[in-house]
């Protein structure tokens, strides 16, 4: 059977990334949808990285904490290909606002980042809640069970 071919790069290291994790985690997810074809590529990267990419692509002039760019999509041929994009400048402040390890940040933005590229959307509350639930599902798998974020705290995303 074929399976998607995963590439991921860190250019920043401000946080320790476990690449094996990540991969192994991002195959479930696309596994799960049926995706057995093409190549995802993660990169992580800092706040003035992300935030050129965010303004190039997006118009919006400010750093953010994961972009998600599909390139390709063949539901029928089960092909995905899609580039995602972390900051771990940003999950290092965020952590500390969620008092939860920045690493566990960093791979919820990975988990965002795929999901999206599998079809999952979070601005509509019925969604973004769906979302929120594959997040702390795919967590789960790799041994994180207590997910901080906004949603836990009261608090909204920029």
């Amino acid at each position: 059977m074929d399976e998607p071919r995963i590439e991921i790069g860190n250019e920043s290291g401000r946080v320790p990334f476990d690449a094996e994790r990540a991969a192994g985690l991002i195959r479930r997810v696309l596994s799960d949808e049926g995706v057995r074809r093409g190549v995802i590529e993660v990169t992580v990267v800092d706040d003035p990285t992300i935030r050129r990419l965010n303004a190039q692509f997006l118009g919006h002039d400010r750093p953010t904490d994961v972009l998600a760019f599909e390139m390709e999509s063949n539901p029928e041929e089960a092909l995905l290909e899609g580039s995602v994009v972390v900051s771990d400048e940003t999950a290092l402040d965020r952590a500390a606002d969620y008092a939860w390890p920045a690493e566990n940040e960093l791979l919820l933005y990975v988990i965002h980042g795929v999901l999206h590229l599998v079809g999952y959307d979070d601005h509509a509350p019925d969604d973004e809640k769906l979302m929120r639930a594959k997040e702390r599902e795919y967590l789960a798998l790799a041994g994180i069970g207590a997910i901080a974020g906004p949603d836990d705290l009261g608090k909204k995303e920029d």
